[in-house]
């Protein structure tokens, strides 16, 4: 399936979509067409209408229009005093005047309504997806799939590596890609992961070896040792040593150096021993994708284990 679909602010740039926004005339056009465009919101007024940059010409989104939703659903005032200073998608419905003026009316509820029939409801679990991080919160972040509609990239999806918070890993704004994990047929709600694009156990530990000094995060502190994150699904675990700085080095969050002991495929398991913390960027900021994900449209299982490992961890699309 292709994806016309895209997240608030991708089509903001394009040169299609500032021609189609630049004139009253190819406003009219765009509306007979059934484009959806976008742009940025400058303000919200007192009636809680949004008024959107059309390069001169007015453009107003009334309340009513702002989102859409099921008919037993109620959206907040802040679903619309947040759209302040961010970019919308939108159909044109028609035009007013005001003052003697001509104002566009727009609709972003039409987009959606658009989106989700033509697109999101044609998903199944295991199709590949681009995604925007909209906002973080402790149990996950939540992503625009497609022209506003959003979904739960929930905190143990994100990768196999574990993280606290999104934002140890993900910023708002952060254009990414997922796999749709599940949908609820009864609400139209869908929920994706993304551990499954970024590699399996051996294809991120084939990129080290015993003997070498890497740069880590510590992610969890356990009784028995501490877990370092090498890359966004591997982690290590470096025992505690008595009479050493390890306990001063182990702070979750803290960027450290650690030696690799060991790596045992069949236990999935790197042993590390904590060298030293440092400051600085997080090393594990860029996110790999291991499938082409631009041209990977479904994905029907992801095996994360070695087949010849004791423990089993996979994702099975149904």
């Amino acid at each position: 399936m292709i994806n016309q679909y895209k997240p608030e602010g991708m089509l903001i740039g394009q040169p299609e979509n500032r021609d189609a926004i630049s004139s009253l005339q190819n406003l009219e056009r765009a509306m007979k067409e059934g484009r959806i465009l976008e742009s940025t919101v400058l303000l919200c007024d007192s009636n809680m209408r949004l008024h959107v940059d059309l390069y001169g010409i007015k453009g107003i989104i009334e309340k009513r229009d702002v989102l859409f939703c099921r008919e037993d659903e109620v959206f907040k005032d802040i679903a619309v005093i947040t759209r302040v200073g961010k970019p919308v998608c939108f159909k044109v419905i028609g035009f007013s005047k005001e003052n003697g003026k001509t104002v566009a009316l727009l609709s972003r509820r039409e987009a959606q309504k658009e989106c989700i029939a033509s697109y999101l409801s044609g998903l199944i679990p295991g199709d590949v997806i681009p995604a925007k991080v909209t906002h973080n919160e402790k149990f996950g972040a939540f992503v625009d799939i497609g022209c506003g509609v959003s979904s739960l990239l929930s905190v143990d999806s994100i990768s196999v590596s574990r993280i606290s918070h999104p934002c140890d890993r993900l910023s708002v704004g952060d254009e990414i890609f997922t796999v749709v994990k599940s949908i609820d047929y009864s609400t139209g709600r869908i929920y994706v992961g993304m551990r499954e694009l970024l590699g399996t156990w051996e294809e991120n530990a084939k990129k080290f070896e015993a003997g070498q000094t890497v740069a880590g995060i510590v992610r969890s502190i356990e009784s028995y040792g501490v877990f370092v994150e090498l890359a966004p699904n591997l982690a290590g675990l470096a025992e505690i040593r008595e009479g050493t700085r390890d306990r001063e080095i182990a702070v979750v969050g803290q960027r450290v150096a650690a030696y690799i002991k060991s790596i045992i495929p069949d236990r999935m398991k790197i042993k590390l021993v904590l060298i030293d913390t440092y400051k600085g960027t997080n090393p594990l900021s860029e996110i790999e994708y291991f499938v082409d994900v631009n041209k990977t449209l479904h994905i029907d299982k992801w095996r994360y284990s070695p087949p010849y490992a004791h423990k089993l961890i996979e994702s099975v699309f149904e």
